[in-house]
């Protein structure tokens, strides 16, 4: 009778972690910059369909980097388990510390089963406050792990390049314009040079605490977001609206897209 192969847990957990890591890193880097008035996110995106930001509930927000269809489901269960919290008891119940925590709980034990391959995804939950001092940022690994981020982070992609870059040239209480054009600026950089990210090929939004409405989620698209970037940036067709709010789309990718 043949041993039955065994690899040790150390080595499963590392094997896994490898895994997920690779994943991650083919995707593009997401930038979120606190500034001012709320909270900016930034990615180059070129696809108008598929967000790796979108908005979860009235002060809350989620990016994400990594596998397409595991970060969409995740998105979609915490609208969901938002909603549900929302409805049954009230709408200041819902937190972005509450959402995070319920990812962790989910990250975590996908990660440990040994029966399903863990998730090759990591995530961002942004909350705004009525003031700067009370806006909430977690990161959330691939494992369940959940940090606490303060003035800007970057997750995916080229992350350590461009986080040096963010570090370097971040001023706090800055403006949404200098939010943006950091973030975008920080996206460009690399190693081998800087390069001119297109405004069709960006994904940018905010939540803005200084916004009327109940949602202060929305995205800054088109003519806005070139004259945000000017002259950073200039793009002789912008397409889409000034400003335009979440609409909910939904769109269905390929099993194995990365963004």
């Amino acid at each position: 009778m043949s041993t039955p192969f065994y690899v040790s847990p150390e080595q499963m957990m590392k094997d896994r972690a490898d895994f997920a890591r690779k994943g991650i890193a083919r995707g593009r880097s997401v930038v979120v910059v606190q500034y001012a008035d709320g909270v900016l996110f930034a990615s180059e995106n070129p696809s108008q369909a598929l967000h790796k930001v979108s908005e979860i509930y009235d002060r809350i927000a989620f990016a994400a980097v990594g596998r397409y269809n595991e970060f969409e489901n995740l998105r979609i269960a915490g609208v969901r388990l938002a909603d549900m919290r929302g409805y049954s008891y009230d709408r200041r119940d819902v937190t972005g510390r509450g959402l995070a925590n319920a990812y962790a709980q989910t990250l975590g034990t996908i990660f440990s089963a040994a029966g399903e391959k863990p998730y090759e995804v990591e995530l961002f939950v942004a909350e705004v406050g009525d003031v700067a001092s009370e806006d909430q940022l977690y990161r959330l690994t691939y494992d369940g792990q959940v940090a606490d981020e303060h003035d800007f982070a970057v997750m995916g992609g080229a992350a350590e390049v461009v986080a040096a870059h963010l570090e370097e040239n971040f001023v706090q209480g800055c403006t949404l314009e200098a939010a943006v054009r950091l973030a975008v600026a920080a996206l460009g950089h690399s190693e081998q040079g800087d390069r001119t990210i297109g405004v069709d090929d960006l994904e940018v939004a905010v939540l803005d605490r200084t916004r009327a409405q109940m949602r202060k989620f929305y995205r800054l698209r088109g003519a806005r977001l070139s004259e945000l970037l000017l002259p950073t940036v200039a793009d002789p067709t912008p397409r889409g609206s000034a400003v335009d709010s979440e609409a909910g789309s939904d769109t269905a990718p390929a099993p194995d897209t990365d963004l």
